[in-house]
């Protein structure tokens, strides 16, 4: 077949339009462009293409738009999806250790979590991500976990009989069904509709989803327990991590883990920043301890150990800082 004369010139304009090894990746989360999980995803993807000068360009894809995050493990573990910011529950129900990081009151405060996420033990646990079909690349988090409750607590009492928003592994689950109340696993983007609409009693989350979702104005009450870490892996998918390039293993390893380094350093502030928000708008906010969850707390660790023994290592690593 033969092409006229000024077809090779247009090819040649084309491929030299593409730069040398151009990759198109992607990012997914649960979270909303407004979390702090999104903005960062937005500014890696701006880090990445700078740094390569376009050839590497990360779209990201935020609010579950490539659906929940089982679905999304999957994508990472065929290779469709590259890289995810990803809460521990998925992780943690297809390997129990993972749960080590929802225990109840490790640590009282953001800073003190991050610095748990920098240690020995939650480094290491990552390792175990390889048998997943990932590569581990750092740790982000949230906020600490409060507690909502769209009808008043009495005094003295518990949430017991509540019916409670969770993630759906099996650590928390426990814990709840522990408290006396009634675990309902629901994803982020149907909750706000489920408690204004009272088909939940109340909600574990934190400050920060509390204020950007106005979820205080359908509150009687939010119990600021501060009572759990509330991890974020962030991830590649280990069938794509073995085809790229070492200089963009090496690259991403590092804009990731700078990423998520941030992360975890923002959180003290922006937790800060949202219990002052929601002060002076009048919310609800009331401090509380482990009595709200009766005697969970103990009978949670006093099964768990058993299950989870690196749960031990993380208890006395979090006792020494």
């Amino acid at each position: 077949m033969r092409f006229p004369k000024w077809v090779p010139g247009l090819l040649a304009i084309v491929t030299l339009s593409v730069p040398a090894g151009a990759q198109d990746m992607r990012i997914g989360m649960v979270t909303p462009p407004p979390h702090q999980w999104t903005r960062s995803a937005n500014a890696l993807a701006d880090r990445i293409s700078a740094e390569t000068e376009g050839r590497i360009k990360l779209a990201v894809f935020p609010s579950g738009q490539l659906g929940n995050e089982a679905q999304m493990l999957q994508q990472l573990q065929t290779g469709a999806l590259d890289l995810a910011f990803l809460t521990v529950g998925e992780l943690a129900n297809r390997d129990a250790d993972f749960g080590i990081l929802t225990a109840p009151y490790l640590v009282p405060d953001a800073e003190s979590a991050a610095k748990l996420l920098e240690g020995p033990t939650a480094t290491a646990l990552q390792e175990k991500l390889g048998a997943l079909g990932l590569k581990g690349l750092g740790y982000g988090m949230a906020e600490m976990r409060i507690v909502l409750l769209s009808k008043p607590l009495p005094e003295g009492g518990n949430v017991a009989g509540r019916k409670i928003r969770t993630v759906p592994l099996a650590q928390e689950m426990d814990f709840w069904t522990r408290a006396g109340a009634a675990p309902t696993p629901l994803p982020l983007p149907e909750l706000f509709d489920a408690y204004s609409n009272g088909q939940i009693d109340g909600m574990q989350i934190d400050l920060e989803g509390t204020w950007n979702n106005r979820f205080q104005d359908y509150s009687a009450v939010v119990l600021d327990s501060r009572h759990a870490i509330f991890p974020m892996f962030a991830v590649a998918s280990g069938r794509k991590w073995r085809t790229l390039p070492e200089e963009d293993r090496a690259l991403i390893t590092r804009l990731v883990g700078e990423e998520a380094a941030h992360i975890r350093a923002a959180y003290a502030g922006i937790d800060a920043d949202y219990r002052a928000k929601l002060k002076e708008a009048g919310a609800p906010l009331v401090e509380a301890g482990p009595e709200i969850f009766g005697g969970a707390v103990e009978s949670w660790y006093a099964a768990w150990r058993e299950k989870m023994p690196l749960l031990i290592d993380l208890e006395n690593e979090a006792k020494r800082r």
